[in-house]
């Protein structure tokens, strides 16, 4: 069959088109990294300003996040729970065994590091993120939290103040500037264990029994100036179950020494209460670049919770749950961490 001897149709893949619209992309593409460098020239001669007002709003954030994001799984959260109890009995059991002071540090650290995420858990009941059964959350956060002598209760309300305050430098709850006034009252020694390491890293315990330079109460009071009347009840039970754990903790002395209680228990919970105190000032603390604290009209509930940063502990991040990731979690506890 002879071939046709009529002209093909016009192909626009042909190789002057395509050499035409290469040209045409490189010189966008040189356009838009002529933006962009004049736009990263700009932010540094104006500077970045961590106190402006953010361009957007709460519900902006809310509806950026997956609708799974916040479903709370209690079978999934108790599986962590089982987790870390069943690590705790087996670091307990191995340093008891051995009882080598070859072992001993290694077991400091590691089972200091279980209290601590056992605390994080018992954080997740008292923020509600644990389940949507308050009386579940009440149950598994009084155990986790009296097992650490944590006052389950006192400390949630206390925390609940700091996230609703978070950035507010009369109102925020913990570790928020000291005015010039109050910083000049406190006397030396108040000065040093809380400006000087290591002694800052064990305040945590001061903390729960008077609370921050400049405020009063106790989260063990009832009466405290941190609760409200409707309150007195949930402070009663959590200092209850506080002095349970503290009165088992003596009668094992008792039975198996003090010496012995001490290895078992008080160093592992002196190594969580500075894991808790460390994390705590490093999510709310910046270093190169300072965050902005406010007053009066310029805080808000937004503004203070982007105050606060994420951190990553590495390996460590699954065994305390990430908490790491706190800037979500300032702006939303109420999602479960995983």
């Amino acid at each position: 069959m002879a071939a046709s001897s009529s002209p093909l149709p016009s192909n626009p893949s042909t190789p002057q088109m395509l050499t035409k619209r290469t040209t045409l992309q490189q010189e966008e593409e040189k356009k838009q990294e002529q933006c962009k460098k004049e736009g990263e020239k700009g932010e540094e001669e104006l500077g970045f300003d961590h106190g402006a007002p953010p361009p957007f709003r709460l519900s902006d954030v809310r509806s950026a996040i997956p609708k799974h994001c916040w479903v709370k799984n209690p079978w999934k959260s108790l599986s962590y729970v089982v987790r870390d109890l069943v690590v705790v009995a087996a670091f307990m059991a191995m340093a008891a065994w051995f009882d080598s002071w070859v072992v001993w540090p290694f077991y400091w650290f590691a089972q200091g590091t279980m209290f601590w995420a056992l605390f994080v858990l018992g954080h997740d009941c008292g923020h509600g993120s644990f389940s949507d059964n308050p009386k579940l959350n009440s149950v598994v956060g009084h155990l986790l939290h009296s097992s650490i002598l944590v006052p389950y209760h006192g400390w949630r309300i206390s925390h609940r103040t700091h996230h609703q305050n978070h950035g507010h430098v009369e109102n925020d709850e913990s570790w928020h500037p000291l005015s010039e006034k109050i910083y000049k009252n406190l006397d030396d020694s108040t000065k040093k264990l809380r400006f000087t390491l290591p002694f800052p890293l064990l305040a945590y315990p001061i903390y729960l029994w008077s609370r921050s330079p400049g405020k009063s109460g106790s989260h063990f009071h009832p009466d405290s100036d941190l609760f409200a009347p409707n309150e007195r009840k949930d402070i009663i039970t959590s200092t209850a179950y506080w002095c349970a754990m503290a009165a088992l903790l003596v009668g094992l002395s008792f039975v198996m020494g003090p010496i012995q209680v001490l290895k078992l228990y008080g160093v592992p919970y002196a190594i969580f209460v500075m894991w808790l105190d460390l994390v705590t000032y490093l999510h709310h603390h910046g270093h190169e670049d300072k965050l902005p604290w406010y007053r009066g009209q310029e805080w808000s509930y937004l503004r203070g919770g982007l105050t606060t940063l994420d951190r990553d502990y590495g390996w460590i991040n699954n065994v305390h749950h990430d908490i790491g990731t706190h800037v979500i979690h300032h702006l939303f506890p109420q999602i479960p961490h995983y």
